[in-house]
């Protein structure tokens, strides 16, 4: 297993810049929290986050907030339904502690492969989440690549919407990856926008997989567009939960003469026995990034971690200051 760090994990700031601030973090990913402080070069505000005897969840902010810009950074991955009603509750402890304003910094946004009704008498659970998030308090949201573009509509507050896609772009690029011989793999119709700015990043061609899913977490394999004989294919996607889709994916390419295959995600969410099935699979290499923590005992010599901390960093600097986030992706786009 590697570590990759984003080049120049520093933010320079002005003395002051950053004064009226406070970041937050709470039990998701406490260790993406420490690095995006430590790019910011800021100390992390302190709050308690316990459990009463029945599951409940106590929060209390050990420090004033009153007037601040405050960001708690809070994916909500598993366990999904403690870590999000650990930020509703941290949202409504802020907001009744008088802060001037709120943004939640989401690196991963559960729930939001229920975003559309499928078939009769199904929720459209991304809309009510982002309803409860709003509700509670928050001003803004910050988030990196949700599974759907039209989810950033479900809120009523504004959203910031920042892609992975170059940092794992710049990665590939330092690994030699934009020969010819490099095919760019959409895992599935829905994510060929990704797939095409990473292979314009590659100047390499794309190419889809046609699937259909007879039940969530179960996919069947249609047919697969482009030529990927002879090349390395690089499927890119935006998760991987039980890796059942990408290994399918995977073996299917090298059927069809593919030279290797690399799997590249924003958010490792690795269900179940996933890494396992992973490590054993045909695929030579699982990048992603740290949105969400994967245990260090749970790693495997295949996966590559990505660190995204100084691109939320950034982020983070700017909306405190009020200057555009859109410039961050401007050289890449």
């Amino acid at each position: 297993m590697a570590r990759e760090e984003y080049e120049g994990s520093g933010i320079v700031t002005e003395p002051g810049e950053l004064d009226g601030m406070k970041l937050f973090v709470g039990n998701a990913n406490p260790e993406l929290g420490a690095r995006i402080a430590q790019c910011l070069g800021v100390e992390l505000g302190t709050l308690v986050s316990t459990k009463f005897a029945d599951g409940e969840i106590r929060v209390q902010i050990s420090e004033s907030a009153r007037g601040n810009d405050v960001f708690i950074i809070q994916p909500t991955c598993n366990p999904a339904n403690d870590n999000l009603v650990e930020l509703l509750i941290m949202l409504d402890a802020f907001r009744r502690a008088s802060a001037s304003r709120i943004s939640v910094v989401m690196p991963y946004y559960g729930y939001a492969r229920q975003d559309k009704k499928v078939k009769p008498r199904e929720p459209i659970t991304a809309r009510l989440i982002a309803d409860l998030i709003t509700q509670a308090g928050a001003s803004r949201v910050l988030t990196v690549d949700l599974h759907a573009e039209q989810i950033q509509g479900f809120f009523d507050i504004p959203v910031d919407h920042l892609y992975a896609g170059p940092l794992i772009g710049r990665h590939l690029l330092s690994k030699g990856l934009d020969q010819q011989d490099v095919v760019v793999v959409s895992p599935d119709v829905g994510g060929v926008a990704r797939a095409r700015s990473l292979a314009e990043m590659l100047k390499a061609s794309i190419s889809i997989i046609a699937k259909r899913r007879p039940e969530p977490n179960k996919v069947d394999i249609m047919e697969i567009i482009g030529d990927v004989a002879d090349k390395t294919c690089v499927m890119i996607d935006d998760m991987i939960d039980t890796g059942g889709s990408v290994m399918l994916g995977a073996e299917q390419l090298m059927k069809r003469g593919a030279k290797e295959v690399i799997v590249c995600c924003t958010h490792p969410i690795f269900s179940s026995n996933a890494m396992q099935r992973l490590q054993d699979s045909v695929i030579k290499e699982v990048i992603c990034c740290n949105t969400i923590p994967v245990p260090h005992g749970q790693q495997y010599s295949k996966l590559t971690i990505l660190d995204c901390a100084p691109m939320l960093a950034e982020a983070i600097r700017r909306i405190h200051q009020n200057d555009s986030i859109t410039t961050l992706f401007t050289d890449w786009r």
